[in-house]
């Protein structure tokens, strides 16, 4: 007489992924020795309370935050050259499809992005140069403006004690004084050139193997990858978008003001093109310049004419326009662009406030973009609701 067939034990699904790392592991995992055992879930210690997460993580960033500021001297031109190399990337790719040797080509893609940060930087100390140079040819209106106010605002009722004690930081002989001693007190600004020319040399040197290397990185990290290619491609359209707008604007300001008659108006061009990277408050910063100095060159009315020349073409092309070209690049609401200035201006100082949105980007996509249970923080802070459950779900893959 043959004997039964023994049962193969019966165990919980909850428990399978349990045994089958047993088995990878060679260890032996007793099975369950009655219903009620076979029944009842694994335990699970607890884990940390989801407060102390927060803290934890407000306390990391306010420590992450202390550090970039501590060393933002030379970390900021650093990833300035980052951005710089990113953004000519393609160069060197479309150069080496064309033929061209890999270090040839990484060494062409350097020697532009020398050229074109060379050309800012001398178009800025021109213009400071210029401006510098000119501005002691209307103290004397200056002054008369200066206690024209203060005369209208004692009529007022204000006290003008308080009132010159209150802006003697903006006498204008202070003022003067302040402008020129841009050029003599250089040597901060050498000091960041000399390291962003110098990562730049290095990282040139890299670009060549850049694409195996993030290749091979992305088969073990592939999120982590896939966050710093979104990265990439974000800040490339951010530079090249601003720098095209940028550049339609400050031509259209330097029509304007030629046309009303302000002096040095290429000046007052560049300085709208080079305050067009600072978000939010660029455009007010190259306004004031050139309504001063309609105001005391040409008379109120033509300065109000300037004001309301800027806020129209800037209004029409920076608020309008631009926005359907950069949405994507940016990434971010126009709110969260504005607190991105306060804090990495505030951290890293005046590149700070020209690297506020590569610095936000940087962290969006390494932090939140590559993290699926992010993505109700990405609802609220990108551009396009939408394009935030694509990140998630591509952070699933």
């Amino acid at each position: 007489m043959s004997q039964p067939e023994e049962a193969e034990p019966v165990i919980p699904d909850g428990a399978t992924a349990a045994y089958a790392l047993a088995e990878d592991d060679g260890t032996t995992v007793a099975g369950p020795t009655s219903p009620t055992q076979a029944a009842a879930p694994p335990t699970r210690s607890p884990g940390i309370p989801r407060y102390l997460q927060i803290a934890g993580g407000i306390v990391l960033s306010l420590g992450a935050l202390l550090l970039l500021k501590e060393f933002g001297s030379t970390f900021a031109p650093m990833f300035l050259a980052l951005n710089l190399m990113v953004t000519a990337y393609p160069l060197h790719t479309w150069l080496v499809r064309k033929g061209c040797p890999s270090p040839l080509s990484a060494v062409t893609t350097a020697l532009v992005v020398f050229v074109v940060l060379l050309a800012m930087v001398a178009g800025l100390v021109w213009s400071v140069n210029e401006t510098v140079t000119l501005l002691p040819q209307y103290a004397d209106e200056f002054t008369g403006l200066f206690n024209w106010f203060i005369d209208r605002a004692a009529q007022l009722g204000f006290d003008q004690a308080s009132l010159m004690q209150a802006f003697k930081s903006i006498d204008p002989n202070s003022i003067f004084s302040a402008a020129s001693s841009v050029l003599n007190g250089a040597s901060g600004f050498v000091a960041m050139l000399a390291i962003l020319v110098t990562t730049l040399v290095f990282m040139a040197m890299d670009t060549s193997g850049f694409a195996a290397r993030i290749r091979i990185a992305g088969t073990t990290h592939s999120r982590m990858v896939t966050g710093l290619v979104s990265f990439s491609r974000g800040i490339r359209r951010y530079w090249v978008v601003t720098s095209v707008f940028g550049l339609i604007v400050a031509v259209l300001d330097v029509i304007a003001v030629a046309i009303i008659g302000v002096p040095l108006p290429i000046v007052w061009g560049l300085l709208s093109f080079l305050t067009n990277y600072i978000p939010n408050i660029g455009f007010v910063v190259g306004l004031i310049p050139p309504a001063l100095v309609a105001l005391v060159a040409l008379g109120w009315k033509q300065a109000l004419v300037v004001v309301v020349l800027y806020c129209v073409l800037n209004f029409v092309v920076q608020s309008i326009i631009q926005p359907r070209f950069t949405g994507e690049s940016v990434g971010v609401t126009p709110t969260i662009s504005f607190i991105s200035l306060l804090v990495w201006g505030l951290v890293l100082g005046g590149l700070g406030t020209l690297l506020a949105l590569p610095m936000t980007l940087l962290v969006k996509a390494l932090i939140i973009d590559t993290d699926p249970r992010a993505r109700w923080v990405n609802a609220f802070i990108a551009s396009n609701p939408g394009d935030a459950q694509g990140a998630a779900q591509q952070a699933e893959l």
